[in-house]
């Protein structure tokens, strides 16, 4: 089950990894009156079930949590949360790339930590160490890593063009 669990827990990168590197392919795919943001949101949400399970699959949990899993868990769950309230479905799904005017946030946690919403992902992941073998949590917290690379060079000549 191991080597099955890892790759469920890389699934999703290849998908971020293509559709920031080529967001014109993605909005062509999504055809003409369908929203690229919200439908990556959907696909998103699935292959995070298909990461969760895969996690669930090598875990062994106990209760009660050790005492570092609340404050790394909550905080880091909490960067998610603001991030997705200030950013919003665009702005978290790569609406900038898909030729949408996204507006430059600076309220927290913008400004403060660089990549919130990978360094709370990540701090929640860290949280569950205890329950989730080490190599697991690594490789999904190097996929944050790579996208949190692939995402700091942006460039506007790649962004797509909305489809008239």
């Amino acid at each position: 089950m191991g080597i099955l669990a890892g790759i469920g827990v890389l699934v999703p990168f290849p998908f971020y990894y293509i559709l920031w590197t080529y967001p014109q392919s993605w909005l062509n795919l999504c055809g003409k009156g369908r929203d690229p943001s919200k439908v990556m949101a959907l696909v998103s949400h699935f292959l995070k079930l298909v990461q969760f399970i895969s996690l669930f699959s090598v875990s062994s949990l106990s209760w009660p949590p050790p005492l570092h899993f609340w404050p790394l868990f909550a905080f880091g769950q909490f960067l998610n949360f603001r991030v997705y309230q200030l950013l919003g479905e665009s702005g978290t799904y790569y609406g900038v790339r898909f030729g949408k005017n996204i507006p430059w946030v600076t309220e927290f946690p913008f400004g403060f930590i660089r990549d919130p919403q990978y360094v709370g992902s990540i701090m929640s992941l860290v949280a569950c160490l205890a329950w989730v073998p080490f190599q697991y949590i690594l490789l999904w917290s190097l996929g944050y890593l790579f996208m949190m690379h692939v995402e700091s060079t942006e460039n506007p000549a790649t962004c797509a063009k909305p489809l008239s």
